[in-house]
């Protein structure tokens, strides 16, 4: 049989209500081979032994009526999960345990999930590389000396490593959809409100949506079904008609108009992404949808607006960390000395650097000058899609400027960094779908991704353009195992 470890979900779904295979017998695959992959770096707290015994109860009394019977999945360790540490990759919380489980989360094991354990990510989420993380770098298992993107890094590692079949990660500007695209895996940003905030350590309120990661369109699909849910406890939660997303999905897209902006032509984009690019709009006319040229003319104006409100609602989300209630703290000479130590000593030059910014950009005399001016922009930008959408039924880029760079290439200019969210962080402001799927790969052989951009709570229309093109394009990622001990 084939190794467990490398079934989709949705096989390990059939072989457990099969009886194939047992919840205990998957879960001890996914912790051998975890715990032969130390040098991804891609956990930061296991909780094998206990996702082990619960297996073994699920075993003893099971329910083959629930969406995910006794499957073991390791989630991004930006949700709290009562009674397991919850970091979001910082010093500042590295000792919290949460006495409150997130509602996406709860909603997996609801469904008769195992937790695996917390993957690593960038501190609270700032970053495109998981190298902001005050527990080290992730590694890309694609190659060793490339990053694996960010923030959902140990997140797209760990999926790509076979480390746990489908994973969650959160998106505030493309932080599932990039590292997706760098690791070869499918990464879905649902519409704001569609996903609970209650429980994910908030980075930019506005912006942050939990979604799904997954191998495959299918399993995303499945994922979303058991995520997506209206929540009292979220006042950014939406209550709307939610689809039945893996029932619902199909491969005919016959008739949809697919929109492609001439604006995410950028300056300085590789050849390759951009024959990706045209191969991408090939495979759309075979599977039977109509093409078409639009405009989105603010989407220059996307990024350094993204780069004012995400910091300013950080440095206002991250006033909390003071050391008085919970998490790390230093000693001072009095309060205001403790405050300052805390905060000096618990986060990293990252977090420090949006935290500056976003109190800048808030600060008396400069507020209509900065943020107000990036809240605007943030309108016309949405206007757009508004406005495409009055001829199109989803748009297609790239998901990313090029594929996964090398470990420490650009910590040392940001600016860099930033630039590759310029196709992702658009969808965030717009607070709209998008999903990343492997779509080729470059001279070096990484992964390439493109990206399809839906109308607000139209995930399934994307889900099903991605569904038809993943057939076509059949993409197989190429790993060796070259980091197991």
């Amino acid at each position: 049989m084939t190794d467990i470890t490398s079934l989709t979900l949705t096989e390990l779904v059939k072989n457990i209500k099969d009886k194939n295979l047992s919840s205990t017998e998957i879960t001890k695959a996914f912790v051998e081979r975890s715990e032969k992959s130390k040098e991804l770096n891609t956990y930061i707290t296991e909780d094998f032994t206990s996702a082990i015994n619960k297996a073994k109860k699920f075993d003893e009394k099971p329910n083959f009526d629930l969406k995910l019977p006794g499957i073991p999945i390791a989630v991004k360790d930006l949700f709290c999960t009562i009674g397991v540490k919850t970091t979001a990759g910082s010093k500042i919380l590295n000792n919290f345990i949460p006495t409150y489980e997130s509602t996406v989360t709860q909603n997996i094991w609801n469904q008769g999930a195992i937790l695996l354990g917390k993957l690593n990510c960038d501190e609270f989420a700032m970053g495109s590389s998981n190298e902001t993380s005050f527990f080290g770098n992730v590694q890309n298992p694609i190659d060793k000396n490339l990053v694996p993107g960010g923030s959902s890094g140990g997140s797209s590692s760990s999926l790509t490593a076979n480390l746990t079949p489908v994973t969650i990660g959160t998106d505030t500007g493309g932080s599932i959809r990039q590292p997706a695209s760098f690791t070869g895996t499918v990464g879905l940003k649902p519409t704001y409100g569609s996903c609970s905030r209650y429980g994910i350590v908030a980075f930019a309120s506005s912006l942050d949506q939990a979604g799904p990661m997954s191998k495959n369109v299918k399993d995303c699909s499945l994922l979303l079904e058991v995520i997506s849910s209206y929540d009292p406890k979220d006042s950014t939660s939406i209550e709307f008609k939610r689809n039945k997303y893996s029932e619902e999905l199909t491969n005919n897209i016959k008739g949809k108009k697919i929109g492609i902006p001439k604006e995410y032509r950028v300056e300085g984009m590789s050849n390759e992404i951009e024959e990706l690019w045209k191969k991408g709009i090939e495979y759309i006319k075979e599977c039977g949808a109509e093409v078409i040229d639009i405009s989105l003319p603010h989407t220059n104006y996307a990024l350094p607006a993204y780069y004012i409100v995400a910091p300013a609602e950080a440095s206002s989300n991250l006033a909390r960390y003071d050391g008085v209630k919970y998490g790390f703290r230093t000693k001072g000479e009095n309060l205001i000395d403790m405050y300052e130590k805390t905060r000096s000593d618990g986060f990293g030059n990252e977090v420090k650097r949006r935290i500056m910014i976003g109190t800048y950009v808030l600060s008396s005399g400069y507020y209509d000058a900065y943020y107000l001016k990036a809240q605007k922009v943030r309108r016309l930008i949405k206007k757009d899609f508004d406005q495409a959408y009055s001829k199109v039924d989803a748009i297609l880029t790239p998901s990313t400027p090029s594929s996964a760079f090398k470990i420490g290439e650009k910590t040392n200019d940001p600016i860099s960094m930033y630039l590759n969210d310029i196709f992702t962080v658009p969808v965030n402001l717009a607070g709209l779908p998008g999903i990343s799927i492997p779509a080729g790969v470059d001279k070096k052989g990484y992964p390439l991704g493109l990206q399809i951009i839906g109308k607000a709570f139209d995930e399934q229309t994307i889900l099903n353009i991605a569904y038809s093109m993943e057939e076509k394009i059949n993409f197989k990622n190429k790993i060796t195992d070259w980091w197991i001990k």
